[in-house]
């Protein structure tokens, strides 16, 4: 292995001051970036997407689990494939609990053109407890760009929707795909592309997973 350089202790105190100031300027850039991305104008959807899940069918308002806010996880499982993209597993595993999101008021699922009956056991294989819908019989996929058509061949990619529901009505805020996922599966990375946001309104940080109300 190839080290770098090696140097004193004060030597680093001085290298490590200087990326500081840097990590800073780029935490104030993320942060009115975020700022930005909750400006967006929102479109109006029609809630009517019909998706299968462990309890039979529901609808895109079924999904919100009575919150105001559902973040969607099109997690890259195809018709034909036998398992789940792997990247998008790792993906989901570093999720964690959906307790801390639902205490902000936000519901998340992952959907997935493949039927339910290939998504459920892989998703007993893989022991998560996410709710998990197959989209197999709509849209949804292609209208969101989760699936594109590439000669003449659907083509499946990985990426998050934020929605926001008002009553029933339901708006697509954000989208983002592919690459630039990456560190975006922390509650902060989640959180900060709705609408709401990562902050509070209570001003009340996290709390113990068992400990919320809802």
């Amino acid at each position: 292995m190839s080290l770098p350089e090696i140097v004193s202790r004060e030597q680093w105190r001085v290298a490590r001051e200087e990326l500081r100031h840097k990590e800073e300027a780029v935490r104030q850039a993320r942060a009115a970036l975020g700022a930005e991305r909750r400006r967006l104008p929102v479109v109006e959807v029609d809630p009517a997407y019909v998706f299968e899940g462990g309890d039979g069918k529901a609808t895109l308002l079924d999904l919100f689990e009575g919150c105001a806010q559902l973040v969607v996880h099109h997690f890259m499982f195809a018709p034909e494939w036998a398992t789940g993209c792997p990247c998008c597993a790792a993906f989901l595993d570093q999720v964690g609990q959906l307790a801390h999101l639902r205490a902000r008021g936000t519901s998340f699922a992952a959907v997935s053109r493949a039927p339910f009956t290939r998504i459920l056991p892989f998703k007993a294989r893989m022991g998560w407890a996410v709710p998990w819908y197959s989209a197999a019989h709509s849209d949804f996929n292609l209208d969101f760009e989760a699936t594109v058509v590439r000669d003449g061949r659907p083509v499946e990619r990985p990426g998050l929707s934020c929605f926001l529901r008002d009553h029933d009505r339901v708006f697509h805020t954000y989208s983002v795909h592919d690459d630039a996922l990456d560190g975006l599966g922390t509650l902060t990375g989640l959180l900060d592309l709705t609408v709401l946001g990562p902050a509070p309104a209570d001003g009340a940080g996290p709390r113990l997973h068992d400990e919320y109300d809802c």
